[in-house]
């Protein structure tokens, strides 16, 4: 059922060589998100839900026609099913990665699939797992989008990052990091908003490639997590997102 104040008139199906923006009638109106899904149901409550919080958005069903319109008329984020007819999103993100730096958010029907995908590294900005809450989708695309911002309008605190030395200031305060939460904060740092499994933190922080436990990095991250507060004034920018790892997000921990 669309949400309130959804438009339900005309689909917004996007063909494969569609020309021309909708009116826009605000900002954020400007701003299109491409929904490539092949449940059309699924596509078309995405679509209202967007709708309703003021973006543009266009649907296709199909991976081949996808990378061809964001080639062609570059959306501003993209919702990006795994499983889908053709092409799958798999090779879409791969493709598209090549070209553009386009904010991505991957969704798969799988919860035990997100470890694969992040093993992949495919370059996708965000994760979702089905059944997913539409407003949850809406606020996962709103934060790629601010994170997308030019860096002078959405700078993270200063944090300055000494490899030589194995150094870490925030905000000119030193963080006295152990090298391993030092390589924990330079890992999440490298890749803001973008989730991380524990089992790529291992890789980077034990050059070693010794074998250790799940919660080895759970207590790195509880150390880095009170250091930073205590330098940055009890902010912590350490997600964690459950089932999945850990992310780094300025604005969050604000």
């Amino acid at each position: 059922m669309p949400p309130p104040g959804a438009d339900d008139t005309g689909s917004d199906r996007a063909g494969p060589m569609a020309h021309g923006a909708p009116q826009r009638e605000n900002s954020l109106a400007a701003t299109e998100i491409l929904i490539v899904e092949d449940e059309p149901k699924l596509a078309e409550l995405l679509r209202d839900y967007l709708k309703a919080a003021g973006y543009a958005a266009a649907i296709l069903d199909d991976g081949a026609h996808a990378l061809a319109r964001i080639r062609e008329r570059a959306p501003a984020a993209v919702l990006l099913d795994l499983m889908l007819p053709g092409m799958d999103g798999l090779r879409v993100c791969r493709e598209v990665r090549a070209f553009s730096s386009v904010p991505i958010l991957m969704i798969t029907a799988r919860v035990e699939e997100i470890d694969r995908l992040l093993g992949l590294e495919l370059g996708a900005d965000d994760y979702i797992c089905k059944p997913f809450g539409p407003r949850e989708v809406v606020a996962r695309v709103k934060a790629v989008l601010r994170r997308a911002q030019p860096a002078e309008l959405n700078a993270p605190p200063p944090l300055r990052l000494d490899e030589e030395r194995l150094e870490a200031r925030l905000h000119g305060v030193a963080l006295n990091l152990t090298p391993v939460e030092f390589r924990l904060l330079q890992a999440l740092h490298a890749r803001p908003g973008r989730v991380m499994s524990r089992a790529n933190l291992i890789d980077a922080l034990y050059l070693d490639h010794r074998v250790v436990s799940d919660r080895t990095v759970d207590s790195h991250i509880k150390n880095l997590r009170r250091k930073i507060a205590d330098a940055g004034g009890g902010i912590d920018p350490i997600v964690s997102v459950y089932g999945m790892g850990y992310k780094i997000d300025w604005d969050a921990g604000e």
